[in-house]
């Protein structure tokens, strides 16, 4: 499937950001955001207490700003508060203030995927930042060809859990989609975007992978890092549980990946295959203890973790507040309660 670039009105088109401590990145996001063909205050940042000039630098720019206490800040319901404050917005693009607009017209061309009224939410190719490392250079080569696609529910059967892939770091979502599906979580660790994918296609939506609407976006990773971020995403598969139930096991996406990465790390410096299988057993190991984190006591999770705040009040429903009950409330309807 290939997208057509189009002219497109993005006057109903808001972009959200979530930051916390962000000012180092006010240097390079903003130009290429501000070439897109929007308006500053069709910018919402929602900030977290940042301590540094994060919000100052903001409105700077012109952009809407809106604080929220640092442990209020959840991946799920802290978008969801985002949507609720741009109600004129018919389609919200959520990104991520390390992530670099790659062209003057990538929200434009992301939102030609809305052309097609079955989608629900389309999501832009990642490219590697000028200073990746190999690990991450392969990240984004794997998991964001040049190819686009679209996925729907019927896919699991040759895609399993890879079905439900999106990325919030230039994620565009149809409000009308978004709220079917009963919008973002009230609490989640991460992969609120996999779980709203997820949901929209129980509910018969499509989503959209846009290769030609792109970000510079990638992260290099130490063990530990690794090590928590896998952790993290087994918390979420335990507490959403459904995800797998419905689409399958995340493990054989796994393998291939391990063995796309080894040859990938073979071709650059055979050394780096070392490097590769312990950083896959960093993975498996986290990944592992995060799925059993529920015998694990709240301490210990706070310390391993990547996202501390997360256990320093489990039964928050954080800024989302009365919105995410009557959202969730749509879990029985969709059969995965």
């Amino acid at each position: 499937m290939t997208m057509q670039t189009a002219s497109k009105d993005l006057s109903r088109v808001a972009v959200i950001l979530t930051t916390w401590n962000s000012e180092r990145y006010f240097d390079r996001f903003p130009g290429p955001l501000l070439q897109q063909g929007i308006r500053p205050d069709q910018v919402l940042i929602v900030d977290s207490e940042s301590k540094d000039r994060t919000v100052e630098r903001a409105r700077a720019f012109g952009f809407r700003v809106h604080v929220i206490p640092r442990l209020e800040f959840n991946h799920g319901g802290s978008r969801a508060l985002a949507s609720a404050l741009v109600p004129w917005a018919e389609i919200l693009i959520y990104t991520t203030p390390d992530a670099i607009m790659a062209s003057p017209d990538t929200i434009a061309t992301l939102i030609t995927a809305f052309d097609s009224p079955d989608i629900g939410a389309a999501y832009g190719r990642q490219l590697p930042h000028a200073d990746a490392d190999p690990f991450a250079r392969h990240h984004c080569s794997f998991n964001y060809p040049p190819i686009s696609r679209v996925r729907d529910f019927e896919m699991r059967r040759v895609l399993g859990y890879k079905t439900v892939y999106f990325s919030d770091n230039l994620g565009a979502y149809r409000r009308t989609a978004l709220d079917a599906a009963g919008g973002f979580p009230a609490r989640i660790i991460n992969s609120e975007d996999f779980y709203v994918s997820a949901r929209m296609m129980l509910l018969g939506w499509k989503t959209a992978y846009v290769a030609e609407a792109a970000v510079y976006h990638s992260h290099n990773q130490t063990l530990l890092q690794v090590f928590r971020r896998y952790f993290d995403v087994g918390v979420m598969h335990s507490e959403q549980s459904w995800i797998l139930r419905k689409y399958g096991q995340a493990s054989g996406e796994g393998m291939r990946f391990l063995r796309s990465e080894i040859a990938f790390a073979r071709a650059e410096n055979p050394l780096l295959v070392w490097q590769s299988l312990l950083r896959t057993g960093a993975k498996y190991l986290g990944y592992q203890i995060g799925r059993r984190q529920a015998f694990l006591p709240i301490a210990v999770k706070r310390r391993i973790g990547g996202f501390h705040e997360y256990w320093m009040a489990p039964q928050r429903t954080g800024s989302m507040g009365a919105a995410g009950i009557d959202a969730d409330k749509k879990r029985v309807k969709l059969g995965i309660e």
